[in-house]
C-alpha cells in the first residue's frame, strides 16, 4: 500500500467511526451506569423488583418534617429527577402505594421505627461517617444514612442510577425518558468515605466564573452557591472554599453560610484565609491603613479573627489556621526564619484560644487545618509545630505535583493529613486557567501518593472557575470517596462509564477515547504556554505531526455535532467538543505563524498565505469563545470563556488576546525557485550549508515521517521544474510539474535493490527559470540484523528512542516492581514503581529493573536522557533517584532532581516532563542493554532517549524507534 492508498485507508476508517458516533448518539442507549459499584436501578421488571415508577404512577417520597433540612429538601430533588426521567411527579402520583422512605439514623421517626421493627438492619452504617444503606422492604424502598450527608448521598446515588447526571445542569446533560423505573430487590450499602473532607477550591475566577455570576444570579450570592452545593453533593464531595478573588462569602450574601449548612457543605476559607475571614474582609471591616502583620498589629487582627468565629460557629467549617502575607503574599519578615516560626506559633496559640473561647473550650474537637503552601512549608521544615490535632494540608507546586507527604511518625497524628491540589492556577512560570489540561492518569498517580501515603483527611482541588474541569473534578472527587474502586488499571473503565453516564453506553467506544487523547494533548504543553517554537518545524516534522494528530481527533468529535439530537448538543459541546475545539485552534494558530516566520527567512511567496492562516486561527479562536459564551443555549454560560489565554510575554495573563507577529514580503512578479529539505531551516540557493536530507536506513523508514523536498516559489509567476537521481533505487513519485507556491517531493527507497552499507544518492531539482539543486540523500542498509531478526531497538540516524511501556524485559523485586500507568505522560503510557510506598533501594540488590535492548550501528559516548514526570522529592530525607546502566555494567545512581534550581523547575512543569541526563561510552556495535533500576518509588519513566550524536531538538523528542 502506497502512501496515498494509506491516507486514503485511514480517512475512510475515521469517517466510519464517525458514522458510529452519529448513530449511538442519535440513539442515546438505555443504560446508564452509575460511577460507583452498587448498581441496583433497571427499566423492566424483573421479579421480586421494586416499582419505582410503573404505569405512570410513581411510589411516594415520604420524609419527616424533623429531619435535616438538607435531606428534606434533596429528596424534592428526587422528585425532580424521578419527573425529569419519566414525566412522573411523585408528589402528585396520588395512587401510589408503594412508598420511597427517606431518612436519618436517629433524626428520622421513620427510619428509628423501621429499625425497632427489625425491618431493616443499619448495623453496617451506624455510627461512621456519610453512609447510606438502599434496601427494599415490602412495599417500600428505604434510603437511610448514618448522619445527614449519609442520607443526601443515599438520595443522589438514586438520582444517579436511574439517569440523571450530577452534571445535568452545570454541563446540560438531559436524563434519557424511560416510562419504567424499578429496583433490583436487597441491600446496597455506600460508605464511609476513604478521605473524610472532599472538596473543591473556586479560585482566579475573574473574569470568568465572576462575570457569568454576576450576570446570571447578581453575583456569589445564595442562589449562585446553592448550584454549587447541589453539585457538590451529587458527587459526593461535602467541602468548600468559596471564590475570594475579590469576594467574601460571609458578607456578600448573609445567605450563604446559612444555605450552605442547610445544604450539608462544610465551609473553609483558602490557605491565605485564616479564621473564617476572607482575604478582602480586612479593608471592608474598617482596617484600612492598618497593616496585616501580627508582630505590628495583633490586637486589630484578634477583633477580626474573632468576629468571624462570632458570625460562622453555629455551622459546620473546617478553620484555617496561621496566616500568610496580605493578598496570597509571604509573610514580611523582620527577624528571618526562626522570628518568622516564633511569631507564627504565637499566632496559632492565640487563634485557638479564640476558638476555644467563642466555640468550645476543647479546641481539639473543632476541625482546623494549617496549609503548607509555598513558603509555609519551609516552616515546618525549619522546626515549626502545630498542635496534632490540626490537620496538616500539604500541597502541590501549583503544577499538580505534590511537594510533601506524610512521615510515618506524621501519620500517628490525630489530625491526619491532607493534600490541597490544583487543576488551575494563577503565578510562574505563566497561569493556567482557560480550559481542561488536567489527564487524569496524572491526578490518579499523585492522589495514588496521597492516598497511599496517609493523606486521607483532606483532599481539595484547585478547580478555578469550577467550568470546564467537570471530568477531573469528577474524577478527583470518585477517587477521594473510594481510592480502591479506581486503581491505575481502571482509568479507562471510569472514562468510558463517565462518558456513558453523560451519553449514554454505545457513545462511550468511541468519545472515551477521543476525551481521553484530547486530554491527553492538552496535557503536553498547557494553551497559554504555546509559542511560535514550542513543536518544531524542523526537526522530526513535529509540529504537522502533532498538528495532524490532533486534527484527526478533533475530527472524530466535530464532524457529528449538528447530527446529533438537539437537546444533547450543549452538553456535547461543552463535554466532548469544545476542549478539543479550543485547543486545536490556538495550536494551529501557533504552528501557522511559526510557518509563516520561517517562509519568510526563506523567502518564500507563501509567506503571506502563512499569515493569512495565522489571523483566520486567531479569529477562530475568538468566534470558539463567542458560541460558548453567547449563542450555546442562548448565553446560558457567558462569560465562561472570557479568560484570555494568547499572547503571554510572562507569567501573568496579557489583558487581551494577542495576535502573535507575522511577517509579510513583497513577493516579486518574476519565478524564481527555492528548495527547502526535512530537517534544516535553510533554502537554496542562497545557503551556504551542503544541502542534504538526514540519512535513511530500513528502521528509519519503519519508523519516521517520510524523507521530503519542498520545492517553492520565491515570486508570483509559477515556474516549471524537474526531478531526477543517480540511483535507480531511489523512486521519485513526481519527477516534474509546475510550482505556483510550494510542492513537497517524497524520495522512496527500494530496500531490496539498495547495496549494503552507506551510499549516497543525488538528487537533482531544476527549475525553468535556470536553477538546479544537488541534494544529497544518506542511505544505510546494513547487513544485519533485519528488521524481522531484530530483538530489541534500532539505532538510526544516530540515536535510540524509546517509550518506557516498551521495554524488551522487566526483572521484578521482592519488595517492588515497575509496572505501566495506562495512558499517563506527553505520548503513549508510562512506567512506575509499585507499591508507591516502597523502600529504597541500592542496585542491584533487591532492586527492580527495566531492561531495553538497543543494536548499535555507529558506538561512542551515548548521551542517555531519561523523560520522567516532573515529580517532587515527596519523602523528607529521600532524594528521588534512578540508576542507569549498560549490559553487565554496574548500576550508576543518578539524582533526578540534582538541578532543581527554579528556572529548572520552571521548565520541567512547562514542558510536563524532566530530562535526566546519564553518559555511557558504548565501545561496540551490535546489541546492547540499557538497564533501568529502581532506587526510590515515586518515578514516572515516560521515554528513554539515547543520542550518539544523531539526536535534533524537538519537544517530545524523535519519534519511537523502530523495535521488534
Amino acid at each position: 500500500m502506497n502512501k496515498d492508498e494509506f491516507n486514503s485507508a485511514f480517512l475512510l476508517c475515521v469517517h466510519l467511526r464517525l458514522l458510529v458516533v452519529v448513530f449511538v448518539l442519535s440513539s442515546l442507549c438505555s443504560i446508564s451506569l452509575a460511577m460507583y459499584p452498587a448498581d441496583f436501578v433497571q427499566f423492566a421488571s424483573q421479579p421480586d423488583s421494586f416499582p419505582l415508577v410503573q404505569n405512570h404512577a410513581s411510589a411516594k417520597i415520604v420524609t419527616d418534617p424533623v429531619d435535616y433540612p438538607g435531606v428534606i429538601r434533596a429528596a424534592g430533588d428526587l422528585n425532580d429527577d424521578i419527573h425529569r426521567v419519566t414525566g412522573v411527579n411523585p408528589q402528585l402520583s396520588s395512587s401510589a402505594t408503594s412508598q420511597i422512605l427517606i431518612g436519618t439514623i436517629g433524626k428520622s421517626k421513620i427510619i428509628d421505627q423501621l429499625i425497632r421493627d427489625k425491618k431493616i438492619d443499619v448495623s453496617p452504617i451506624a455510627g461512621k461517617w456519610e453512609s447510606f444503606i438502599i434496601q427494599t422492604i415490602p412495599g417500600a424502598l428505604v434510603i437511610v444514612g448514618s448522619d445527614k450527608r449519609g442520607t443526601i448521598y443515599g438520595i443522589y446515588d438514586l438520582s444517579e442510577q436511574i439517569g440523571v447526571s450530577p452534571w445535568y445542569w452545570w454541563a446540560d446533560v438531559p436524563p434519557q425518558h424511560h416510562d419504567s423505573l424499578f429496583i433490583k430487590p436487597g441491600r446496597f450499602i455506600q460508605g464511609p468515605p476513604a478521605v473524610q473532607y472532599r472538596g473543591i477550591f473556586l479560585n482566579d475566577e475573574a473574569p470568568a466564573l465572576s462575570g457569568w455570576a454576576n450576570e446570571k444570579f447578581g453575583g456569589y450570592n445564595h442562589k449562585f452557591y446553592a448550584k454549587v452545593f447541589e453539585l457538590l453533593l451529587r458527587l459526593r464531595a461535602n467541602y468548600l472554599w468559596p471564590a475570594m478573588w475579590n469576594n467574601c462569602f460571609s458578607e456578600d450574601d448573609p445567605l450563604n453560610p446559612k444555605t450552605a449548612d442547610e445544604y450539608g457543605i462544610v465551609m473553609g476559607t483558602s490557605h491565605v484565609e485564616p479564621m473564617m475571614r476572607a482575604d478582602k474582609e480586612w479593608v471592608r471591616a474598617g482596617f484600612t491603613g492598618k497593616e496585616w502583620n501580627y508582630q505590628t498589629n495583633p490586637q486589630a487582627l484578634r477583633d477580626f479573627w474573632a468576629a468571624g468565629i462570632d458570625r460562622n460557629k453555629n455551622y459546620e467549617n473546617i478553620y484555617t489556621m496561621a496566616m500568610r502575607g496580605k493578598t496570597d503574599s509571604p509573610m514580611a519578615s523582620a527577624g528571618g526564619m526562626q522570628a518568622n516560626i516564633a511569631l507564627l506559633e504565637k499566632v496559632v496559640a492565640d487563634q485557638r484560644k479564640i476558638l476555644a473561647d467563642h466555640i468550645n473550650p476543647d479546641v481539639t474537637k473543632i476541625p482546623q487545618l494549617w496549609c503548607l503552601y509555598k513558603e509555609v512549608q519551609s516552616y515546618y521544615e525549619h522546626g515549626m509545630r502545630v498542635p496534632d490535632d490540626i490537620t496538616l494540608l500539604w500541597s502541590d507546586d501549583n503544577w499538580g505535583n505534590i511537594r510533601r507527604l506524610p512521615t510515618p511518625e506524621e501519620r500517628k497524628r490525630s489530625g491526619g493529613a491532607g493534600v490541597y491540589y490544583h487543576f488551575d492556577y494563577v503565578g510562574g512560570p505563566r497561569n493556567y486557567k482557560w480550559i481542561d489540561t488536567n489527564p487524569i492518569p496524572k491526578v490518579w498517580e499523585q492522589m495514588n501518593l496521597a492516598h497511599q501515603y496517609g493523606a486521607n483527611k483532606i483532599w481539595i482541588v484547585n478547580v478555578g472557575d469550577l467550568k470546564p474541569m467537570e471530568f477531573p473534578i469528577d474524577f478527583f472527587l470518585s477517587m477521594a470517596w473510594d481510592p480502591d474502586r479506581w486503581p491505575k488499571e481502571k482509568l479507562t473503565e471510569f472514562t468510558r462509564m463517565w462518558v456513558t453516564q453523560q451519553f449514554g453506553q454505545d457513545a462511550a467506544d468511541v468519545l472515551a477515547p477521543v476525551i481521553s487523547t484530547t486530554l491527553k494533548f492538552n496535557g503536553r504543553r498547557k494553551p497559554e504556554l504555546l509559542d511560535l517554537p514550542t513543536y518544531s518545524l524542523i526537526n522530526y516534522d513535529e509540529a504537522d505531526q502533532f498538528l495532524e494528530e490532533y486534527k484527526l481527533t478533533l475530527a472524530q468529535v466535530e464532524d457529528p455535532f449538528d447530527k446529533i439530537p438537539k437537546q444533547l448538543q450543549p452538553a456535547y459541546y461543552e463535554l466532548a467538543l469544545h476542549p478539543a475545539l479550543a485547543y486545536e485552534t490556538v495550536l494551529e494558530l501557533y504552528i501557522a505563524a511559526a510557518k509563516n516566520h520561517l517562509y519568510a527567512s526563506q523567502k518564500r511567496a507563501s509567506t503571506n498565505y502563512w499569515a493569512d492562516q495565522a489571523q483566520k486561527q486567531f479569529a477562530v479562536d475568538r468566534g470558539v469563545g463567542e458560541y460558548y459564551n453567547r449563542k450555546l443555549l442562548d448565553g446560558k454560560w457567558n462569560h465562561m470563556m472570557d479568560q484570555t489565554h494568547i499572547g503571554y510575554t510572562n507569567w501573568q495573563e496579557p489583558s487581551r488576546n494577542i495576535m502573535p507577529n507575522v511577517v509579510r514580503l513583497e513577493v516579486p512578479q518574476a519565478a524564481s525557485m527555492g528548495v527547502a529539505l526535512q530537517g534544516s531551516e535553510a533554502a537554496w540557493p542562497g545557503s551556504d550549508q551542503k544541502p542534504e536530507l538526514p540519512g535513511i536506513d530500513p528502521f528509519t523508514f519503519l519508523s519516521q515521517p517520510p524523507r521530503w523536498i519542498e520545492i517553492f516559489n520565491r515570486g508570483k509567476t509559477p515556474f516549471d521544474f524537474s526531478v531526477t537521481c543517480d540511483k535507480p533505487w531511489v523512486f521519485i513519485p513526481i519527477t516534474h510539474g509546475t510550482i505556483t507556491t510550494d510542492k513537497k517531493i517524497f524520495p522512496f527507497v527500494n530496500w531490496s535493490k539498495v547495496p549494503t552499507g552507506n551510499s549516497i544518492a543525488s538528487i537533482v531539482i531544476t527549475g525553468s527559470e535556470g536553477h538546479s539543486i544537488t541534494i544529497s540523500l544518506p542511505v544505510f542498509n546494513p547487513p544485519a540484523p533485519t528488521k524481522e531478526s531484530l530483538h530489541g531497538f534500532a539505532e538510526t540516524n544516530g540515536y535510540v528512542s524509546m517509550r518506557a511501556e516498551d521495554f524488551t524485559k522487566k526483572v521484578n523485586a521482592t519488595s517492588a516492581h515497575w509496572d505501566v500507568i495506562p495512558g499517563y505522560g506527553r505520548e503513549g503510557s508510562a512506567m512506575s514503581i509499585f507499591p508507591v510506598t516502597a523502600s529504597s533501594v541500592v542496585p542491584p540488590d533487591q532492586s527492580p529493573c527495566l531492561e531495553y535492548n538497543m543494536y548499535i550501528f555507529h558506538p561512542g559516548l551515548a548521551k542517555v536522557s531519561a523523560l520522567i514526570a516532573p515529580t517532587q522529592a515527596f519523602v523528607p530525607g529521600r532524594g528521588l533517584r534512578v540508576a542507569f546502566s549498560i549490559d553487565d555494567g554496574p548500576p550508576q545512581v543518578v539524582d533526578t532532581l540534582a538541578h532543581n534550581s527554579k528556572a529548572d523547575w520552571e521548565r520541567s512543569v512547562m514542558d510536563n516532563i524532566r530530562a535526566v541526563p546519564w553518559n555511557v561510552a558504548i565501545s561496540t556495535s551490535g546489541y546492547h542493554t540499557l538497564k533501568i533500576w529502581m532506587v526510590d518509588p515515586g518515578i514516572v519513566l515516560e521515554k528513554i532517549l539515547v543520542d550518539l550524536g544523531g539526536l535534533k531538538p524537538s519537544y517530545l523528542g524523535p519519534p519511537e524507534s523502530y523495535y521488534h
